[in-house]
């Protein structure tokens, strides 16, 4: 599971790390957690919309663990679209030269930091 922050404007984001977690709890207790060392204040998390925008069973898991993640943080949970952020995780990496061994260990962190920019862009926007 990835994670990202950004600076107090809300300018850019920035990978923070990834973390391995076994079931939906754990995915929440650790978000909860950094959330808490990192000072945040707001979680995004990524919604696995279908490519054509529907809801599918992935979306339903994700609201789960956001149902979850309320039970232990008082920080407000917003959502964001998170389709082709692998994809765009994968060609960066591809574009900068990462070698393979590495990616599968930070495509999340590259993933979550696109994700955190696309709702930072999208929030200026509005």
């Amino acid at each position: 599971m990835g994670f990202a922050t950004c600076d107090k404007d809300e300018i850019i984001a920035t990978g923070l790390r990834t973390e391995r977690v076994r079931g939906m709890r754990g995915a929440a207790e650790i978000s909860a957690k950094i959330a808490e060392e990192e000072g945040a204040e707001m979680i995004v998390v990524g919604l696995p919309l279908n490519m054509d925008g529907t809801r599918g069973f992935r979306v339903e898991n994700t609201l789960a663990f956001i149902e979850i993640l309320k039970s232990l943080t008082p920080l407000p949970i917003e959502t964001c679209d998170e389709r082709c952020t692998t994809v765009s995780a994968y060609g960066f990496m591809l574009a900068t030269g990462t070698k393979k061994t590495k990616k599968r260990d930070i495509v999340d962190t590259i993933s979550a930091e696109i994700i955190l920019q696309t709702f930072i862009d999208k929030r200026k926007r509005i």
